[in-house]
């Protein structure tokens, strides 16, 4: 059962949006893209209190995702990728990205914090921060 509501369109969206912030981190690195951008719709704390769609999470400003302000978000979602979304979207979870909202490539070593909160964990390129059980209930 899907965790988030959902349309075809939806799909596609979060597909694009796996794919162009974590292509080159193979298929477990765009899962856990997916995982952060599911985790922010059905979060509603913090910056995403007003996320009620994958649309809204995908298109979201300030605050939303550098991927679609490049081309490369734009392109047709593969099937390959719609596959992937269609994972998260049904509420299969990838640890470190379990309970992340954020993630970000730095060069170097991961910060222990970033926007106030704790480092959970590092893959490949990117490092995922997650909040508290207490901050954000319906993310654990």
């Amino acid at each position: 059962m899907a965790v988030v509501a959902h349309t075809e369109k939806d799909v596609n969206l979060l597909a694009r949006l796996m794919r162009a912030e974590a292509e080159g981190e193979g298929k477990l690195g765009m899962l856990m893209v997916g995982n952060t951008g599911i985790n922010r719709v059905i979060s509603d704390c913090l910056d995403f209190e007003s996320l009620t769609s994958i649309r809204d999470m995908v298109f979201q400003s300030p605050g939303g995702f550098e991927a679609t302000q490049k081309g490369y978000f734009y392109q047709r979602a593969r099937e390959v990728d719609k596959r992937l979304a269609r994972r998260v979207i049904q509420g299969e979870r990838f640890h470190p990205a379990t309970n992340t909202l954020w993630f970000f490539e730095p060069p170097g070593a991961c910060p222990a914090q970033w926007f106030n909160q704790w480092n959970v964990g590092r893959y490949k390129a990117h490092c995922f921060y997650a909040p508290s059980s207490a901050e954000c209930p319906a993310v654990y």
